[in-house]
């Protein structure tokens, strides 16, 4: 196993498909990212598989794929990873749904982060639903932003629904994508309560004070991606290595206390493009001094693909590539680093939503033979000399641990 310190560059949602008014390109390709380019010029690139078919196609199962889990043995969806990083003691029969804060108007689906909330509105919000709504069968929890929690009690609730992902879902008809009933027995059920309480709490936020003269508003709860309390294998023990998670949502933190991962927070990370980027990568830097590998994660190209800005999305990884990849490397200068940048998948910036194509990966360290690519792209890592990988086989690949 490599000597080397190592440092994966975890850019949630950077990669995308070629558009036309990008001449053919991708917005990666259309960026200045010289030092996402530089990792891929000192070392070698391929391509690697994050949403197998059969699995949702959320940042969970996309950010489990990156870490080498097996999704068919250890996916629990995507609540329970969020309840995981929250600290919240999820009981045996406890059903844990992500709950977002989205935007109706009418029976459409406008928004699924109602307007990008702020922490503090959101605090606010949940706050008063809790004081409304929590009972012995379910409870609310306040998270990051829209990104909040209902977990259903008792075990006459089951997390056999289908579901919709919400940022999927914008300009739908809201009565066609609600939660649906599967032929599990509790299914139907759950299903009830659901929707109910989605039509109760929407009568409640339209008259909360928060929405009231707004254009952007958070008047309605989406409740998806449910599970029960996971159980991973720890990730030394997978691999061999002491490992740090520096992220800004609960469901990378999340993951990272399934995995027994040092969980590093940083004051000012949002999830957003406003994120303390330099702050995160001097957390990364300090975390390496007693920790073999730090997952370093950014969400912030990832929000603006779901918001269909083109001209956002290029500015963004512009920003992640100079102050974050970049900040990094600087801090590091001179030191023995391994670096590996990949997306946890691609965001297709015209629809608005991720994909299950492969994404590029690059390496640069010590035990990397480099090949001919110098440039990080969706285009150039296809013909990179490590190829593509599934399962654990990138992990292995970062860390030398064949």
């Amino acid at each position: 196993m490599t000597k080397q310190k190592t440092i994966l560059f975890l850019t949630d949602g950077l990669a995308d498909e070629t558009l036309d008014e990008l001449g053919g390109k991708t917005p990666l390709e259309a960026a200045h990212t010289p030092n996402m380019d530089r990792i891929a010029r000192e070392g070698a690139s391929g391509t690697f598989l994050t949403l197998p078919e059969g699995f949702s196609t959320s940042s969970d199962v996309a950010n489990m794929s990156v870490l080498g889990y097996d999704i068919a043995q250890y996916y629990c969806g995507r609540g329970p990873l969020e309840a995981m990083s929250q600290g919240i003691d999820l009981k045996a029969d406890d059903i844990a749904y992500r709950c977002n804060l989205i935007q109706a108007s009418g029976d459409t689906l406008v928004d699924y982060s109602g307007g990008h909330i702020s922490d503090e509105d959101s605090q606010v919000i949940m706050k008063d639903l809790i004081a409304e709504f929590n009972c012995p069968d379910f409870s609310f929890y306040a998270g990051i932003s829209y990104r909040n929690l209902l977990v259903l009690h008792g075990d006459k609730y089951t997390a056999e629904v289908i579901y919709e992902k919400p940022d999927a879902s914008m300009g739908m008809h809201i009565p066609d994508i609600v939660p649906k009933a599967t032929q599990h027995e509790k299914s139907a059920e759950t299903c009830k309560l659901l929707i109910d309480l989605m039509q109760r709490t929407r009568t409640f936020l339209e008259a909360h004070p928060y929405n009231q003269n707004r254009e952007e508003k958070a008047n309605m709860i989406w409740p998806s991606s449910p599970g029960k309390k996971p159980d991973m294998l720890a990730f030394r023990d997978k691999y061999g290595v002491e490992a740090a998670v520096v992220a800004a949502v609960d469901v990378i933190f999340g993951l990272g206390a399934c995995a027994d991962m040092s969980l590093i927070h940083v004051d000012g990370a949002t999830g957003y493009i406003d994120t303390n980027y330099e702050g995160k990568a001097a957390a990364a830097v300090k975390a390496l001094e007693n920790h073999d590998f730090v997952y370093l994660h950014v969400e912030a190209a990832d929000e603006v693909g779901h918001m269909g800005d083109l001209d956002l999305k290029i500015k963004t990884i512009e920003e992640i590539d100079r102050r974050f990849v970049g900040e990094t490397m600087r801090l590091l200068d001179g030191q023995n680093i391994c670096y590996a940048v990949a997306p946890d998948h691609p965001v297709a910036v015209k629809r608005g939503v991720h994909t299950r194509t492969p994404v590029p990966f690059a390496i640069c360290g010590d035990h990397i033979s480099k090949d001919e690519i110098v440039v990080y792209s969706e285009t150039e890592a296809l013909k990179g000399g490590i190829g593509y990988l599934e399962g654990d086989k990138l992990m292995r690949q970062i860390l030398n641990c064949q």
